[in-house]
Parts: structure tokens; sequence; C-alpha cells
């Protein structure tokens, strides 16, 4: 009996199976540089070009509306 205890100590009947934990890989977080999925230089094209568009809809509100009238026109 006493001359199996170092056989059975070391038997694996006794341990739990070692399940391998399988971390969950977190998508890496967009960095302050990337807004949109764009750089600086494509942000700052981007919002001179909705000025414009805002700009020139203003204008041709203004035309439609009365308010301004081409000098040369009339």
């Amino acid at each position: 009996m006493l001359d199996n205890l170092r056989d059975q100590a070391a038997s694996s009947q006794f341990e739990e199976e070692v399940v391998p934990v399988q971390e969950e890989v977190e998508p890496p977080k967009p960095s302050l540089d990337q807004v949109l999925g764009m750089n600086a230089q494509q942000r700052f094209f981007l919002s001179v070009m909705l000025l414009f568009v805002v700009c020139l809809l203003g204008v041709m509100f203004l035309f439609v509306t009365g308010k301004i009238v081409l000098p040369f026109l009339y």
C-alpha cells in the first residue's frame, strides 16, 4: 500500500483537467487620429467642401427669394 503511494500521487486521476481558456480578442480601439476612418487632411478637405456647399446653397436661396439681385442683370 505504501509502496505505490508515490505512483498514486503522481497519477492524474485526482488532478483536474486544465481547460485552456481562450481570451477574447478585442478589436483595436480607433485612435483619435482616425475619426470616421479618415486622416486629418481628408477631414479638412471634407469640411471645406461642406462649407462651400452650404455657402452656395445659401446664396442660391437668397437669389430665389429675391433678397439679393445682381446689379448687372437690371
